[in-house]
């Protein structure tokens, strides 16, 4: 298995604090991903984004975990056999996990290229596949983690921090 760490420099002492020691959790929210089920993919993303607005995140947070979140849950639906979006809600932050049935990614780095992608026709054909889904989780995530290979079930995690950008 191979893992891929990508940690804003800016948080990094709150993230091993919160690796080391998560918080009570205020909020648990799971939701299923049905595989290539494009009309349910985002629907995950959306009820965690109105509690949180609900919950007076700030905006731009909001759109952040949005952004993360939503690219996620269409990459589950799109390359893999269907999964799961696991939310924790704790005071300060916004902990997601992403877990899927598999066939994993071969080469993390390489997905992490924008512009590469391994979608298929029926996906491109859905508006999707463009290569951007993950350098887009990162970009809006304090904290993003990957764990996959070829053939296996892939874990995407990622950490945002409330009122923080």
């Amino acid at each position: 298995m191979a893992e891929y760490w990508h940690i804003n420099p800016q948080f990094e002492d709150a993230v091993k604090a919160y690796l080391a020691s998560p918080p009570e959790v205020e909020v648990d929210l799971d939701f299923a991903i049905p595989e290539k089920d494009f009309n349910t993919a985002g629907k995950g993303s959306s009820e965690v984004k109105l509690l949180l607005k609900r919950l007076v995140v700030d905006s731009e947070t909001l759109r952040r975990i949005a952004v993360a979140s939503y690219e996620a849950e269409i990459n589950v639906a799109a390359h893999s056999r269907g999964g799961t979006m696991k939310c924790l809600i704790y005071d300060e932050l916004i902990h997601i996990r992403f877990q899927d049935e598999g066939p994993g990614i071969a080469d993390i780095a390489q997905a992490m290229v924008p512009g590469f992608s391994t979608a298929d026709e029926l996906v491109r054909e859905f508006g999707f596949g463009a290569g951007l889904g993950l350098p887009n989780i990162e970009k809006n995530s304090d904290a993003l983690h990957i764990v996959s290979a070829k053939d296996s079930p892939t874990l995407v995690e990622l950490l945002i921090f409330f009122g923080e950008s």
